[in-house]
This record gives C-alpha cells, sequence and structure tokens, in this order.
C-alpha cells in the first residue's frame, strides 16, 4: 500500500495564489479565494465569519478540486450595505457568484450557518449541485445556542456600540479564556469564537452581524428548519460531518439530520466541537475528497424532481 500524501500547508505555495479576489455583482462588492483546478467545491462559512475559515484546508483541496470560497456579503472582505441577508437571499448570491466566475455546477460544503444556506442553494438550484456537504449545520432544528438568541434579541441594536469598547471586547475574551481553561465544550471553540468576535471591528460589520442573524433566528431559536425539504436530497449524494462536542449546534442534531436525508452519510469528529475542519484539517481533506471520489454527482432531470415535490406534497396532505 502506496504512503498517503502529506497534505500542503498554505505556506507551502506562494501567498499569492489564496489571496482574495473580488467581483462587483449587483453592484456590491464579493470577496472570495479560489484556486486550484478540477471539479467544483463551493466553501460557505457560517455567520460572522469569512472565507478565512477555510484556510488550513484550502492548499490541500485545490490539489484535486477547484476551490472556491466566498465572504458571504455582510462578512469578511465583501461590502455590506443595507441589503438582503435571509438564507435565500444568500443562496442566490452563490448563485450569480459561481455564474460570473464561469462555473456550472458545485459540490456545496457549508459550515454552521452556511450549512443553511448550502442546503437553500441545493433547493433553489438542484441543477447546479452535484453533492451536498453538510458541516455542524445550522436549520435542523429550533434548538440553538442561547448567546445567539440573546444577540438576535431586538436590544441588541443598543448594546452593539458598547463592542467597540477596549473593556467590553476584553472582558468578552476573558469569557472565552475561562471556558477553555474550565474544559468545556464551548471552550474547545475559544480560539475561533474570539476569532469570529475580533472580526467584527466597526459598526458596518456588527450591523450586518445582526441583520444576518436575525434572518434566521429570534429569540425562539432557528426560525428556519430545513427537514420539511430533507426528502429531495434523495437523489444528491450527501454528507454530514459534526463533532460531537459542539455546544453551538448539538450533535444530536446530526443524527436528526441524518435519519431525514435518505443515502446521507454521517462522519464524527470525535474529539471537535463547532468547528471539526478546524480539529482535524488533515482528516477533513481526507473525508471530503472520499466522499467527491465514491459517488457520482447528482443528476438533474425536471421531471424527477417535481415528482418528487408531488411525493413530498401528498405525504404532508395525509
Amino acid at each position: 500500500m502506496s504512503a498517503q500524501p502529506v497534505p500542503r500547508s498554505i505556506d507551502a505555495r506562494p501567498a499569492r495564489d489564496f489571496a482574495l479576489q473580488y467581483r462587483n455583482i449587483h453592484g456590491h462588492r464579493r470577496a472570495f479565494v479560489k484556486a486550484g483546478r478540477g471539479p467544483a467545491l463551493l466553501l460557505i462559512h457560517g455567520i460572522g465569519d469569512s472565507s478565512e475559515t477555510w484556510r488550513r484546508v484550502i492548499p490541500d483541496l485545490a490539489n484535486d478540486f477547484t476551490v472556491l470560497a466566498p465572504d458571504l456579503l455582510g462578512h469578511g472582505g465583501s461590502d455590506k450595505p443595507r441589503a438582503d441577508y435571509s438564507i435565500g437571499g444568500y443562496a442566490n448570491g452563490m448563485r450569480d457568484l459561481i455564474s460570473v466566475l464561469g462555473i456550472d455546477r458545485v459540490t456545496v460544503v457549508g459550515h454552521s450557518m452556511g450549512g443553511g444556506v448550502a442546503m437553500q442553494f441545493a433547493y433553489q438550484y438542484p441543477e447546479r449541485c452535484e453533492r451536498l456537504v453538510l458541516v455542524s449545520t445550522g436549520g435542523v432544528s429550533h434548538e440553538v445556542h442561547p448567546l445567539l438568541r440573546l444577540a438576535a434579541a431586538p436590544n441588541m441594536d443598543f448594546v452593539l456600540p458598547l463592542m467597540s469598547l477596549r473593556l467590553t471586547r476584553f472582558a468578552v475574551r476573558s469569557v472565552f479564556w475561562g471556558m477553555e481553561a474550565m474544559g468545556t465544550d464551548l471552550g474547545r471553540d475559544a480560539e475561533d469564537m474570539m476569532r469570529v468576535f475580533d472580526a467584527l471591528p466597526d459598526a458596518t460589520s456588527r450591523r450586518a452581524f445582526v441583520r444576518t442573524l436575525r434572518a434566521a433566528v429570534d429569540w425562539r431559536g432557528q426560525a428556519i428548519t430545513m427537514l420539511d425539504r430533507c426528502y429531495l436530497t434523495s437523489g444528491m449524494p450527501t454528507l454530514l460531518i459534526w463533532g460531537t462536542h459542539d455546544a453551538v449546534i448539538p450533535y444530536r442534531h446530526a443524527k436528526v439530520a441524518h435519519e431525514a436525508m435518505p443515502g446521507s452519510r454521517l462522519v464524527t469528529f470525535e474529539e471537535a466541537g463547532h468547528f471539526p475542519h478546524h480539529r482535524d484539517p488533515e482528516r477533513f481533506v481526507g473525508v471530503l475528497r472520499n466522499f467527491v471520489s465514491t459517488t457520482t454527482p447528482a443528476p438533474f432531470s425536471p421531471e424527477p424532481w417535481r415528482e418528487r415535490l408531488r411525493r413530498g406534497a401528498a405525504t404532508v396532505e395525509h
């Protein structure tokens, strides 16, 4: 048996290969990383995050794939206008971006809220989606971490200016450090949580974050779930990746989604929290590469799609 190649770190290739690129779409600047050649992977980050979350896996994936990792509107290097920050709006944005870049079909990979966007993309544009990969995805049930409910509360508009204060930022970081020191599940992701928190340096970024959050979460939890449409994935290769110590979106959501998605695969990262692709990037790349190589891109034909919708509607009626 031949030895497996060692994934190359981002330092092994010129930084310019992974620099942000930009396109104006509908009058707004969209930032993204595009690298490699081969079948296309669309990597969608979670709320408050950016394409930076994929930096540790992009170099190795780019050896075999065309990797496209955008900054969603309102995030990272993309513009942050007063605009549509709904899950459906983001799915539209992904369709527009791959169209502008001349990419016809993709395997879409979404983390956290990005998983909800990925699922919506597969639902809205099945003809553009070859496979679906959901990483610690949102949208499985209404349950969500209390901190996200709090951040979506109406009075957060008055609290947001406090986030720019040095004392406030130090206090928040101290809380994450404390959780990490106590070995809590949320503490496993302390470094990533602080990175996301630090990515909201100005009022414009914070307003975009809250608009995005409120489009999906309210005081009762996640307002949108994908379970009513999971049957539509019966014709699409689907992979779920989850950490057992996920404190943001609990691991039990993985089992619910796996059961609701016919033929889906579930891969568990035993020591990971909400960011399994950070906890073990080499394994993450291996799992993703294996999934693509052992599945056939989903075909699309209008009539089978219509028939699935009819069967789903009939099930609800009965």
